[in-house]
């Protein structure tokens, strides 16, 4: 599993222009699949005028989740191109949708991928591309009396806390943890409690 991605930080928009249609192109960070048809429902409210609104996403720091979408352009000229260009720059996390206003005059099967694929790319280019880590959730139950030693490897293993509870001589805490670091942490935790780290 990889320990760190790229993503686009925020945000970002492109444009290509052939023979009269225009290719309004959008890059979107999203966190999972679920975020595709909320926003893919927007878009297409938003631009209810347009010819096509095709798309591509990639989800997960192994980027083995993706899909495309031709939306009525001839199979293969819009959704790959668009996903070629996220592959390009090795980027997850991210729906691209690009939207079409023909022109009145057709692009052929070449000038179609040439146009879904520049306009994703000028989506891209417009963004900030940032490198995250992959982080591990856990959940640890630690007693009052070794507190202090569990804080000193959270804060030496970078490890941030996301949540506290207490509950009768136990301090319950919900910890995301980088990738890189999580066995060494496990490890770590393990010599003062066996048991009470839970993966999440």
């Amino acid at each position: 599993m990889a320990d760190s991605y790229f993503t686009l930080q925020s945000s970002s928009e492109g444009l290509y222009k052939d023979k009269g249609s225009k290719f309004l192109s959008f890059a979107i960070p999203i966190k999972s699949t679920d975020d595709v048809k909320q926003i893919l429902e927007d878009y297409r409210r938003r631009f209810f005028d347009a010819r096509h609104v095709c798309y591509a996403y990639m989800v997960g720091a192994d980027r083995d989740v993706f899909r495309s979408n031709d939306d009525g352009e001839p199979s293969g000229t819009a959704g790959k191109p668009i996903l070629g260009q996220i592959n390009s720059y090795n980027l997850t996390d991210i729906l691209i949708i690009v939207v079409r206003y023909f022109g009145g005059i057709l692009l052929g099967t070449s000038g179609l991928i040439t146009a879904y694929r520049n306009a994703a790319k000028d989506a891209i280019e417009n963004a900030h591309i940032v490198e995250r880590a992959v982080l591990r959730r856990y959940k640890i139950s630690v007693p009052y009396n070794i507190v202090n030693d569990i804080m000193r490897i959270i804060k030496d293993s970078k490890t941030t806390i996301c949540h506290t509870e207490y509950e009768n001589d136990l301090q319950i805490l919900d910890l995301e943890v980088q990738q890189a670091q999580a066995n060494a942490f496990e490890q770590k935790i393990n010599k003062y409690i066996g048991y009470g780290l839970k993966r999440l």
